[in-house]
Order: structure tokens, then sequence, then C-alpha cells
């Protein structure tokens, strides 16, 4: 359970410590309140949700090829400095008699971003959510981040993405060869 009035008081005492006076600074007034709901209403959300729930509850017989869902948004919380990482998704995967709705993809990728989380884990997430709930042959999952803490701090590397890719399923050459053209493709 989140205690929002505990939390602004934390981040006010931050701001203290910081040398700055919330209190006297009308443009740092009210910020910890600002602060903790932000993050308890967006950032962490995904704490609040079963994340697999929605992939569950739309599921539906499909013998479809392949499944392919491009530029999802991502925005989510690196647990090292608490700055947001931001860019996009590319989901794909092979049904092998279950499917799921498309929006339901595009949900579970929100879900399990609102935490705080790495890049690398959260695609391994997706890519497990999407294997073990659907069956599916194989699951690839792209996720391409710009990060705050790359680019906000220290040599502020402009610019600079962190792309990485989780993989399930591609044991076949075949397969891992289709899985990669398909999710490193720039259609």
């Amino acid at each position: 359970m989140i205690d929002r009035a505990k939390a602004a008081a934390a981040l006010e005492a931050f701001l203290r410590a910081l040398g700055l006076e919330p209190e006297a600074d009308p443009e740092l007034r009210g910020t910890g309140r600002r602060v903790a709901d932000a993050f308890a209403d967006e950032f962490l959300r995904g704490y609040e949700v079963d994340a697999r729930a929605a992939l569950r509850r739309h599921l539906v017989d499909a013998t479809t090829g392949l499944v392919v869902v491009r530029d999802v948004a991502v925005v989510t919380m690196c647990p090292h400095h608490l700055l947001p990482a931001q860019g996009k998704a590319t989901i794909a995967f092979a049904p092998r008699a279950r499917a799921v709705g498309l929006g339901a993809v595009v949900t579970l990728v929100e879900d399990l971003a609102r935490r705080l989380i790495l890049q690398e884990t959260l695609g391994e997430d997706i890519a497990e959510a999407l294997q073990v709930e659907l069956d599916a042959r194989w699951v690839a999952c792209r996720l391409v981040l710009s990060h705050g803490c790359m680019t906000a701090r220290g040599e502020r590397a402009h610019g600079t993405q962190v792309e990485t890719l989780a993989l399930r399923g591609l044991e076949d050459p075949r397969d891992r060869s289709e899985a990669l053209r398909i999710v490193l493709a720039n259609p």
C-alpha cells in the first residue's frame, strides 16, 4: 500500500537535504506531493496489476502465421537512478494454437514497464509472459530506449539509445533467423 503523505514528506526532506527550501521557494512548494502522486499514479502503477491477466482474458484460438506489433511506446523508470527511460518496443511471436488481441500485447508492455525495472529485465519479462501464456512457438522482444540516466547526467550522451533483444523458443536456426529479420527490420 502506498503511503503518499509519507512519500511526499520524504521528498520534501530530500530537497532540504540538497540545500533547497521547498516551503520558501514558490516553484518547489508542493513538489513532494506532486512527485509522490506521479510515482503512485503513473510510474509505479504496474505493481498494482497482474500483467499476465490481460493476456489470459484475451486469448483466442488462432493458427495464424506470425504476429508483429511495432512501435509500442514504452516509458519505464530506472531502478538505479529513478529517472525515466523511453522509446519503443517491437514484439513478434509465432502462435501455435492461441493468440491474443493486439491491444493486450500493448497492455502487457505498459503494465510491465510501469515499475522500477532494468530494460533487459523488461524485455525478458515481456517475452516470457507471451511464451508462457500463449504457448507460442517463439517470441522476440526488441526494446530501443533512451535513458534519462545517460542523457541527463554523467557524460550526457544525448541521442544515445540502448537496444536489447529478448528471445524465447528459437532453437530452430530458421526460426531464429526469421525472428531476427523481423524484429531488427526498420519498415
